[in-house]
């Protein structure tokens, strides 16, 4: 389905096994949830490609039938597969938009332009948008994706601006670790 080279875009997440016929649950994260089976075949980082036979809401999760998938059995082995499609498969953005995907290579560089690292991964663990930044320094560092911390992205340039929260910024100026008064 998809070059090694192209860079993948998870789109879902099967879920847990429903009913005995062999649908899955998905968790979409596409803006309107039903638009994960809009992109044609779907593939798993093992390499496994999944055609969506049909797809409904459900309670806040999509119930799909997939191509091959016909017992409960097989169904509950898929519990966890990410599901992605090539960047390219998505379409263009306008102007002032982007996909977060976009986001991970970008180099990160405070408000002077002086270069802070790259962007690693966007996660979401549930409260909003968090950058992994890969610092210069070799450390790592885990920023809120606000308008506050990243106030402009170039995408042509591959940079985006990040202002470090204070605590952040105030560890690196030479925080030796203690916790506490002495």
């Amino acid at each position: 389905m998809a070059k090694s080279d192209e860079k993948q875009v998870v789109v879902a997440r099967i879920g847990a096994a429903h009913g005995i016929r062999g649908e899955v649950r998905i968790k979409s994260f596409t803006e309107n949830p039903a638009d994960f089976a809009a992109y044609g075949p779907l593939a798993a980082a093992d390499g496994r490609v999944f055609e969506v036979q049909s797809a409904r809401p459900q309670k806040g999760m999509m119930i799909a039938r997939l191509k091959g998938v016909s017992t409960r059995e097989a169904a509950e082995a898929l519990n966890g597969v990410e599901l992605s499609v090539p960047r390219e498969a998505l379409g263009e953005t306008t102007e002032d938009e982007f996909f977060l995907a976009d986001l991970v290579g970008l180099s990160a560089k405070n408000s002077e332009g002086t270069a802070l690292g790259k962007v690693a991964a966007v996660h979401d663990f549930g409260a909003g948008d968090i950058l992994e930044i890969r610092m210069s320094d070799g450390g790592s560092d885990m920023v809120a994706f606000t308008k506050e911390t990243v106030p402009a992205i170039d995408l042509d340039a591959g940079t985006l601006t990040l202002i470090l929260p204070e605590a952040v910024s105030e560890r690196d100026e030479g925080d030796d670790g203690a916790v506490g008064e002495p």
